[in-house]
């Protein structure tokens, strides 16, 4: 991945094509006004921050991106499975729809999600006419978002498997992701020929690879052309908020992309 530093704010971006040909990224936790433990550009009110600071995170990130705040659409995410197809911004007054999936055709709308630890996925088409972006935590990965998010782009944006690109942003690693045994039930149940290769164990501590299990369900919707940021979130604090390596005392950093140009 590669960055860009512009105003005191820093986000990753994937040089590949064709993610070089549309705006997007991921924003580090730096360069913004929340204080400790949101410090400091924190883009959520669930952990306690102020609307006032998150606001002013927001349109720093909007004004470094050069798009206009009103631009943006986000949901309310809650470890589910609905996307949200849509070609108008969400309207800075209404409230966010649940919904961990979002997809556009619109250049002027701005998808937008808070992570700290959960899988960012975003996608886009080969011709950059479709942008998409979801939210994968431990639920929303064994519930298969990524794949319904491939079959919605087929079904409904007349796409190929392989016409789309996937770029997996800044999580939680492996090695950093502890489970216990009700998580690994479920994960058997829904990949019960695939979940070695994405559970190991150090003595009696069971981990589970977010990162990997995302990889192997994009591979198996016919997707290609997957990027991986292959950032640990809970390793760099410094530049990442992390539920799990600060005990939920935390912040949401920002994804975003849109079919527009950078």
């Amino acid at each position: 991945m590669k960055t860009i530093e512009i105003n005191n704010l820093k986000f990753y971006h994937f040089d590949q094509n064709p993610f070089s040909l549309v705006s997007h990224g991921f924003f580090t936790r730096n360069g913004g006004v929340s204080p400790k433990p949101w410090s400091s550009l924190n883009l959520s009110t669930s952990g306690g921050d102020s609307r006032e600071n998150v606001i002013e995170n927001r349109a720093r990130i909007f004004k470094t991106i050069r798009r206009p705040v009103e631009s943006l659409y986000d949901t309310w995410q809650v470890h589910g499975t609905k996307i949200i197809k849509t070609n108008t911004p969400r309207g800075l007054e209404n409230q966010p729809e649940q919904a961990d999936g979002i997809i556009t055709t619109n250049p002027e709308v701005t998808l937008f999600m808070r992570f700290a630890d959960c899988v960012p996925l975003i996608f886009i088409d080969k011709n950059v006419k479709v942008a998409g972006i979801a939210h994968a935590g431990w639920k929303g990965t064994i519930l298969r978002i990524g794949e319904k998010m491939v079959e919605l782009l087929v079904a409904d944006y007349g796409l190929a498997p392989e016409d789309i690109a996937v770029g997996i942003g800044p999580c939680i690693s492996k090695e950093k992701y502890a489970i216990k045994n009700d998580v690994l039930s479920h994960i058997k149940d829904k990949f019960p020929t695939d979940w070695k290769d994405v559970v190991s164990s150090h003595g009696s501590t069971l981990f589970f690879d977010l990162e990997k299990m995302n990889q192997i369900i994009l591979e198996k919707a016919g997707v290609k052309n997957i990027f991986c940021a292959n950032i640990c979130t809970a390793s760099n604090l410094g530049e990442w908020f992390s539920h799990r390596a600060e005990k939920g005392a935390t912040g949401r950093f920002a994804a975003f992309i849109s079919t527009g140009k950078p």
